[in-house]
């Protein structure tokens, strides 16, 4: 190579308007001035870097002077009427002077006398102020035309005098268009993908798209492949972008750390693989919308592979995955282990649920079945059958072996039956440990549960022994559910016939032999009839005041018996009225509500023994309360908790971006 090489950028900078690229819009506005003799004393162009805005000026200086193209465009600056200043190193008020003094001084030959001024917004205010007359009124034969990257620098008192013109970026197919014929002048043999890879490494300035040309030319030879280029100018190539998000979209964790870990053993700087991320996964989005292929800035083999991999991502997860990397890229540059939070993006994007897994699951809940808390009349008969069997086995005193006997008659069959025969055996198991001493209710509680567990009908609502829904006790082809306040066709209710003789304080257990002599007299009458007798004469005995009376007792047994994050809840709440056989209690929040709403059963039998009869408990929140929720966002409402609160807050920062999403 020559000592008279001259780089790319230099030795093809455009000599005529003809060969500035992608700014059509200011070159034929300046030459119709020019044809038309319509020239302003001022012009300013401004644009980003790399544009044109220096060689626009002197293409306009060398046509209006008619200065002959074999004069390069460098060497413009030597003549005496075409003088370009650097405000850069030439901005303080002297300087100012000095070109106010040039001014006066008439051109030597041609017609007008240029100033050209690059970078102007350099130049000091008091710079700018000394300016101001000489631009707005300068000499017939002075043209001035500034140039600058940062318009908003520059006073509006200057930018008031003069002729805008802004420049735009160019765009990569114009890119790649001029690289081509430039390589074909040059004997230059490089591929399509490598000059996309460099006119997208560039950023829309011609320049520095000369500039990595000539890179890499300098590091491959008259021969450039695109695997060398991506080494010479350390480009994170589409083709590591696809297979990172393979990894992510497969959940390998495996072969994507070892891609983080090639990547940064290769000289990868992080910071610039998650731009490049972030912009993949803008690409994946626009290529899932199909019509909008143009808005990819990529060769027609790399759109094809984006509209491939589009096809199989939600765009919703898109989304995701865009914000997570973004927010990711911004956080990172501050941490003080790159590599860590990179790994640690890449598992939370494998780890993710994709959204498609997300609604398959709503629709299987969507799907579950209705109504397993009923039993179908066809059922009927196997109730009976059942029924009969457990009735030779309960005798007067149930002792806990023949609780288990019983409890091990039903196990063996769990597996074997269908849900409404284990739905039937588990209410009529729950019938027989009902009347027993209050101890035995205790442990034969927790052997239901376990039934429960090993049927399979965690989701079956058993509700409260005492009280069916309407449809389970009054439907006349369905088996009537144990109720302690209405025992039809087995026996009176023993808490009625307690408080009618007033033999036994309210809060005494039932003798087994009162509860099978009260039994055998029922038997010879209509339970139905019997049902809402019961009711009546139960719920008369029993008011609202005398269970106000009783509850701070009822709150004081329950401390050791149930745990403390439920007695702190019920100790909230307060009855506010009585309906029949059903309490209504007031809480405060949708959280209470929901947990005493779940442990009902429990606390009915609990207060069961303070007021002698079986209520149901029903939950409802202040009014005043849901208003002020209803008013409140629901978002300002977590950041507001999150502030009061250091753990939550500390969970929301190590989480990050997904819990906020």
């Amino acid at each position: 190579m020559s000592n008279s090489y001259r780089a790319l950028t230099r030795k093809y900078r455009p000599q005529s308007f003809e060969d500035i690229v992608s700014q059509e819009h200011v070159s034929s506005t300046l030459l119709n001035a020019v044809q038309q003799n319509r020239l302003s004393h001022a012009y300013m162009f401004c644009g980003p870097r790399g544009v044109g805005k220096t060689t626009m000026a002197r293409v306009l200086a060398r046509v209006i002077n008619g200065i002959d193209d074999q004069v390069d465009g460098e060497a413009l600056n030597q003549t005496l009427n075409i003088i370009e200043i650097d405000a850069a190193s030439n901005n303080k008020v002297e300087d100012v002077h000095h070109l106010r003094e040039s001014v006066r001084i008439p051109p030597q030959n041609g017609r007008y006398k240029i100033f050209i001024v690059d970078e102007v917004h350099m130049l000091s205010k008091a710079a700018f102020n000394a300016l101001l007359k000489t631009l707005e009124e300068p000499p017939e034969h002075a043209i001035f035309i500034f140039a600058t990257t940062e318009p908003h620098k520059v006073l509006p008192t200057i930018l008031s005098r003069v002729q805008r013109f802004d420049f735009k970026r160019i765009s990569v197919d114009e890119i790649v268009h001029r690289l081509e014929k430039i390589t074909a002048d040059e004997e230059i043999s490089i591929d399509h993908e490598s000059m996309h890879v460099i006119a997208k490494k560039a950023d829309g300035a011609l320049r520095d798209a000369l500039g990595l040309l000539d890179q890499a030319i300098a590091f491959c030879g008259d021969n450039i492949t695109y695997e060398a280029v991506l080494k010479a100018l350390n480009v994170v190539g589409s083709d590591r972008l696809f297979e990172f998000m393979d990894c992510v979209i497969n959940q390998d964790t495996s072969g994507g750390l070892d891609l983080i870990h090639t990547l940064l053993q290769e000289g990868y700087d992080i910071q610039e693989f998650l731009v490049g991320l972030v912009e993949h996964l803008r690409n994946l989005y626009v290529a899932k919308q199909g019509e909008q292929m143009i808005l990819i800035e990529a060769s027609a083999n790399t759109k094809t592979k984006y509209f491939h991999a589009a096809s199989t991502l939600d765009p919703t997860d898109i989304m995701r995955y865009l914000y997570l990397v973004s927010e990711q890229q911004v956080k990172i540059k501050e941490l003080n282990q790159p590599r860590i939070a990179f790994e640690l993006l890449f598992l939370k994007m494998a780890h993710m649920e994709p959204l498609d897994g997300l609604k398959k699951l709503i629709e299987g809940v969507k799907n579950l079945p209705t109504g397993l808390g009923k039993v179908d009349a066809s059922h009927a008969s196997k109730r009976t059958e059942i029924e009969n069997h457990l009735r030779v086995e309960v005798k007067e005193e149930h002792e806990p072996e023949q609780e288990l006997e019983i409890e091990s008659k039903l196990e063996p069959e769990l597996d074997s039956e269908s849900e409404p025969e284990l739905e039937v055996k588990e209410e009529l198991l729950q019938e027989s440990v009902a009347k027993k001493e209050p101890e035995v209710i205790k442990k034969s509680s927790s052997k239901l549960e376990t039934l429960r567990k090993k049927s399979k009908l965690d989701d079956l609502d058993l509700g409260s022994p005492s009280l069916g829904s309407p449809s389970e006790s009054k439907t006349e082809n369905s088996p009537q559910i144990f109720d302690e306040n209405n025992v039809p066709e087995q026996g009176k209710n023993p808490i009625k016939e307690q408080q009618q003789t007033g033999t036994q304080e309210t809060n005494t257990p039932l003798s087994h032999e009162k509860v099978n002599k009260d039994s055998s007299e029922e038997s010879e009458q209509s339970g139905d009839a019997e049902t809402t007798t019961d009711k009546g004469d139960s719920h008369k005995q029993l008011s609202f005041d005398a269970i106000v009376a009783q509850w701070s007792s009822f709150l004081k047994g329950l401390e050791g018996r149930i745990p403390k994050i439920l007695e702190l809840q019920v100790e909230r709440v307060k009855p506010i009225d009585l309906l029949g056989d059903q309490l209504i209690l007031e809480c405060d929040n949708p959280l209470s509500k929901q947990m005493l709403d779940q442990k009902a059963r429990e606390l009915s039998l609990l207060l069961k023994e303070h007021i002698g009869v079986m209520v149901r408990l029903q939950i409802d929140i202040s009014t005043n309360k849901i208003t002020q929720a209803k008013e409140k966002n629901p978002y300002e409402f977590f950041k507001e908790l999150v502030q009061k609160d250091p753990i939550l807050k500390d969970i929301v920062d190590k989480l990050g971006a997904e819990l906020e999403y």
